[in-house]
């Protein structure tokens, strides 16, 4: 528990447990610590507009739409992918809105992890708030292996363009520039710290100014466009799942859940903003906002340049853009552009290697939290941060390394591959739906009120979120297609079932002894479930100790 002597910061705007700066949580014998519990070792050197920077580049909306539009155009063709694509914003919204007000109110790197943490209370918080780190984690790992492998078929076919009459294609030539695109964003996220926030404004220019550029070229240079009953009407004769047209559009709608299904991922730079409170959440509204926007046109002039559906079905190792731009730009007598095919494929491959840097930047932040607060192996070795350069390095050299050996697995099973890039999606919603559940279930008590609270509203749309997340993702662990077999099954119950289990087995191997919880725990929630909001928890970092006794009680 908090020591009770310590002094509560002076509150501002009537925000419960705000103060002049709300980088501050609290202030305990003159160490002043961050809302993780924590003293800073991060520079906060995000403005709103770095923020949204690294929001609308990791999310890169459209480049992922149209880079699975292969997994998806089976489930109903065109009118399958735009209408499943206003389907998951529907459901994201509410996702979204949860998001930010968690957020708001108490902004640490840890994210989803501490806030399952906060609302589980004393009795259930330490082991809600471990299962939910690690599945939010394993997400986040899957979802970079599967944005650098797009990255790399992007590189592999702006070489093909120009060779395509001599190249012969090998399934190593995509891992060679898996590596050098992961390695390159590794190394840039260690080294390059000062240079991140411009990087991700140059991702926010590709991705919004590259995406005007290539909308206009979809819906002007086509000589032949496809057919407005093809583009909205022509479900039922795209529908190759075996599924009947209900159960096939809602799975389809897995492809939309992909484009803008990242709103988390700036939660997690929360202790490197100088106003996480207030901008988190607007940060994630033009996320999501912004993101289905750019998708939603996109993904129009994209199916009307679409004049071969065949095209499309080339396995993980293959980039269907390519084939698309290629008829897109093509002339009159069918010669092809390949200079405005190269030149568009650059403009996503700009967006999505800046796409790989904020996600690797994500992602080392998940594990470094997860590290700090004792919940991983060698925690102390991962914990580590090198101030000078503003980075958690141990943290991000071991998500390269994991993310090096799960770029192999295509070389040996694409399908293995596949399911575990499509886990993505399932494994980061059930981690939003673990706090949102036992907030309600909490009464929503243990979070103080943000600049951005959803008031009374909060239950409605907390239950609401952890709803569709249950019904989608149970759709989403179905077979692909009908009939079925073990090589193109869906195996994503399996591996969120996998990843439970493993976060079980180093619950009871590690952390139901060695495990204090996190820190949070100290800072807004004690024994008699009611909140504490500016007690310091015993002194920031240099108090190796505090959280050890409230873990155990």
């Amino acid at each position: 528990m908090a020591d009770p002597n310590s002094e509560p910061l002076p509150k501002k705007n009537g925000l419960d447990g705000g103060s002049e700066d709300e980088t501050v949580a609290a202030v305990e014998n003159g160490v002043v610590v961050n809302h993780s519990g924590y003293r800073d070792q991060l520079k906060r050197q995000y403005s709103l507009l770095g923020l949204a920077g690294i929001a609308v580049t990791v999310d890169n909306a459209w480049v992922a739409l149209g880079s699975s539009i292969s997994v998806s155009i089976l489930n109903g063709g065109p009118p399958g992918l735009i209408f499943g694509l206003i389907v998951a914003l529907f459901y994201y919204t509410f996702i979204g809105l949860g998001l930010a007000e968690l957020a708001s109110s108490v902004p640490t790197a840890g994210g989803v992890y501490h806030w399952a943490t906060i609302a589980g209370g004393p009795k259930h918080g330490r082991f809600l708030g471990f299962l939910t780190g690690w599945i939010n984690f394993y997400g986040w790992m899957f979802d970079l292996a599967a944005l650098v492998q797009i990255t790399a078929n992007i590189t592999v076919s702006m070489y093909v363009i120009y060779h395509r009459d001599t190249y012969s294609f090998e399934p190593w030539h995509v891992y060679i520039a898996y590596l050098l695109v992961l390695w390159i964003c590794i190394l840039t996220v260690i080294f390059g710290n000062k240079l991140l926030p411009y990087t991700q404004n140059a991702g926010m220019f590709f991705v919004i100014v590259g995406g005007i550029v290539t909308i206009i070229v979809l819906a002007a240079m086509p000589k032949q466009r496809a057919s407005n009953y093809f583009v909205w009407g022509s479900f039922d004769e795209n529908n190759l799942t075996g599924w009947q047209g209900g159960v096939a559009f809602l799975l389809g709608v897995l492809n939309g859940a992909f484009t803008v299904g990242t709103p988390d991922a700036i939660t997690h730079m929360a202790e490197e903003l100088p106003h996480p409170r207030r901008d988190l959440p607007i940060a994630i509204a033009l996320q999501i906002g912004l993101g289905f926007l750019y998708a939603f046109c996109f993904a129009i002039a994209l199916c009307y340049a679409i004049t071969d559906l065949g095209i499309l079905q080339g396995g993980i190792n293959t980039y269907p853009l390519v084939d698309i731009y290629l008829q897109a730009t093509a002339d009159g007598e069918g010669n092809q552009n390949l200079g405005a095919t190269f030149g568009l494929l650059f403009i996503i491959w700009c967006a999505s290697m800046l796409c790989c840097i904020g996600t690797t930047l994500t992602n080392s932040r998940i594990y470094w939290a997860l590290a700090r607060d004792n919940a991983v192996p060698l925690s102390s070795l991962f914990s580590k941060v090198n101030e000078r350069l503003s980075c958690p390095v141990p943290a991000t050299l071991f998500v390269a390394i994991i993310a090096t050996g799960i770029g192999a697995i295509p070389l040996g099973s694409e399908v293995a591959f596949l399911n575990l890039a499509g886990s993505f999606i399932i494994l980061t919603t059930v981690s939003y739906a673990i706090p949102f559940a036992a907030n309600v279930l909490t009464g929503r008590k243990h979070f103080p009120k943000g600049p951005f609270h959803l008031g009374n509203s909060g239950f409605v749309i907390n239950i609401l979120a952890v709803l569709f997340i249950t019904l989608f993702d149970t759709f989403y662990c179905f077979p692909y297609a009908l009939p079925t077999n073990a090589e193109i099954m869906n195996y994503n119950s399996v591996i969120l079932a996998g990843v439970v289990v493993i976060t079980m087995a180093w619950w009871v191997v590690h952390a139901r002894r060695s495990y204090p919880g996190p820190k949070v725990m100290g800072l807004y929630v004690v024994h008699d479930d009611q909140v504490l909001h500016g007690a310091a928890p015993g002194g920031g970092q240099e108090a190796e100790g505090f959280g050890e006794k409230k873990g155990k009680e």
